[in-house]
């Protein structure tokens, strides 16, 4: 079998050294589209290094992403990278993201799943300094045609949203460069920037990276329901359930319960055709 689940979860974890400075944390949240208005107060936090904070989400690009990848290389992974997926994100913070830092990466596979027609290989990266752990983050890889192999389906993360009208909806414009900026952080795939590729795998036009959206969803989580204060998220995941394009609308819906906000994400220019879904973010 390409993919052998006992030697892929036995495998040592992979170690690696990451680190990051102001410059790394302002490109990311350009990427997201941070900075307009550029005079702004609340986007200044976002673009100008005296008054930086760190949106959460960062920790899915420190490194340069490095650890997904590396996880694909694992002992007993062995997979055509065409049939691979991004099914879903989620990150746990321990504690703050510092602007500046250097930390350890440990990365490996937790977790393999057969869904039957497909597998689903979880790729935790744990990364902490000196100072401790910083945060967990997990990303739920879908491989087509590799599953059957008799493995366990694993858990459901279906979020059912609430009975009731959202108490909160936004809005979020993707600029016709956003994805070209967003690259810049790590994730080269030709499929956000080159058309002649994206038309290859089935789009008239190149589509925004998955992660792109999970990072402007939770900005907007952060400036409206959590008062502008990234230190109050705890947690954060998603189901990247459809595509988005540059030059079309995220219509962000929120649903406020206590410690936790509960997020749809859609297209707005396509009949709200789902983007991400299953979305949670856990607060103080």
């Amino acid at each position: 079998m390409p993919i052998d689940a006992a030697k892929a979860l036995a495998a040592d974890p992979r170690l690696g050294d990451i680190g990051w400075d102001h410059k790394d944390i302002q490109l990311y949240h350009l990427g997201l589209g941070a900075g307009l208005p550029a005079t702004d107060p609340d986007e200044l936090r976002y673009t100008l290094e005296s008054k930086l904070h760190v949106l959460p989400s960062f920790a899915t690009v420190a490194g340069a992403g490095m650890a997904m990848l590396g996880g694909l290389a694992a002992p007993g992974i062995d997979v055509n990278l065409a049939a691979v997926l991004h099914g879903g994100h989620s990150i746990e913070l321990h504690r703050p993201i510092p602007v500046k830092g250097r930390a350890t990466s440990r990365s490996k596979v937790a977790a393999v799943y057969d869904k039957g027609k497909a597998a689903v290989i979880v790729l935790r990266s744990e990364v902490a300094d000196a100072d401790g752990p910083l945060w967990t983050s997990d990303a739920q890889i879908f491989v087509r045609g590799e599953g059957g192999f008799g493995g366990e389906r694993g858990p459901s993360a279906k979020e059912e949203l609430p009975g009731r009208a959202p108490d909160r909806t936004e809005e979020r414009h993707i600029r016709e460069d956003q994805a070209l900026l967003y690259r810049l952080s790590g994730d080269w795939n030709p499929l956000h920037a080159d058309p002649e590729f994206a038309k290859l795998a089935g789009f008239d036009r190149p589509i925004l990276h998955g992660l792109c959206s999970y990072g402007m969803t939770l900005k907007a989580v952060v400036d409206t329901a959590l008062g502008g204060d990234v230190s109050r998220v705890r947690a954060y995941r998603t189901r990247f359930a459809g595509i988005v394009f540059p030059g079309e609308t995220l219509r962000i819906r929120m649903w406020q319960e206590p410690g936790r906000v509960q997020v749809s994400v859609t297209a707005a220019e396509r009949d709200d055709a789902p983007v991400l879904a299953d979305t949670v973010v856990e607060h103080a």
